[in-house]
């Protein structure tokens, strides 16, 4: 369905197309430089903001955060409860050392509180300039669907500059929501594959998330118990990557590919430590078993 702009005089479509103008949110919020975080550095896509994985994200991140709270609430009020009893008691000595530990789940309260307001402020900003961006799309859509007149390609123009401001804006907003995600702590706890495993077999697990890599090497005890030369790694979560995790067979100077898997960090942004088992090969006789806390 067309739509004609040819009875818009120069004043008129120009306002239209500036109708979207407005400071950039650079100047409102304290982002630093994309080269800044792991997402946004050289060779990755810069400019394209991926709206429905930070919503994803954001939901994940949030519902986290409000479960720590929850948590710590609920530490907060067992520990005021002990403290009236012991005022009654008159145990200073315990009374003081309970104040104190008191004041210390107060103050990660109201911290954990900024760190949720800080992210619900940045998606937010995230979210306007999503609409703003679409609204400039359908605009340029609706223009270039119309006879070309000179106020017709001056608001193409300005609508343009207004497309990429809002998508460079949202591309700085997810480098800053990136900082706040916290930290993934990953712990090797072995490898699971009944008759496949024997005494003396070799393994070396891979596991990439973006820039950041794990290579751990393990071998198969003669009581069936595993040893690997790390036990645990700590990964800086980002908005767009997964786990990749590729396990090879060591056999002397040869290596074997077991298998590649991937998997989806959404779910482990949770106060609970997080059991997964993945399988590596397709028929599921190896498995991996690691464990990530948030």
């Amino acid at each position: 369905r067309s739509c004609s702009f040819t009875g818009f005089s120069t004043v008129q479509s120009r306002k239209l197309a500036k109708s979207l103008s407005r400071s950039s949110v650079r100047s409102r919020m304290s982002l630093k430089s994309p080269r800044s975080y792991s997402s946004l550095q050289k060779g990755a896509v810069i400019w394209d903001p991926k709206p429905l994985q930070v919503k994803k994200i954001f939901e994940a991140l949030k519902k986290g955060l409000d479960e720590y709270l929850e948590a710590h609430q609920a530490e907060l009020d067992y520990l005021s409860g002990r403290h009236k009893d012991t005022k009654r008691n008159s145990r200073l000595a315990f009374y003081y050392d309970l104040d104190k530990q008191i004041r210390s789940v107060e103050r990660y309260i109201r911290k954990l509180e900024f760190h949720k307001s800080k992210v619900e402020e940045l998606y937010e900003a995230y979210c306007i300039q999503c609409r703003l961006r679409d609204g400039a799309t359908n605009m340029k859509h609706a223009f270039s669907l119309s006879p070309s007149t000179k106020a017709s390609r001056e608001s193409l123009v300005e609508l343009y500059k207004n497309f990429q401001e809002c998508t460079e804006d949202m591309c700085f907003i997810e480098g800053a929501l990136e900082v706040h995600l916290g930290e993934f702590h990953v712990k090797m706890k072995g490898l699971v594959g009944f008759a496949r495993l024997c005494p003396g077999d070799q393994y070396e697990v891979f596991v990439r998330l973006g820039r950041q890599k794990w290579r751990l090497k393990g071998k198969i005890e003669t009581d069936d118990s595993q040893t690997w030369d790390e036990e645990e790694k700590i990964f800086i979560p980002n908005l767009h990557e997964q786990f990749e995790i590729k396990v090879t067979e060591l056999r002397g100077l040869a290596t074997i590919l077991v298998g590649v898997v991937t998997c989806d960090s959404i779910n482990f942004f949770t106060t609970k430590p997080q059991s997964i088992i993945v399988d590596i090969t397709e028929l599921g006789t190896i498995k991996l078993q690691l464990e990530v806390l948030w």
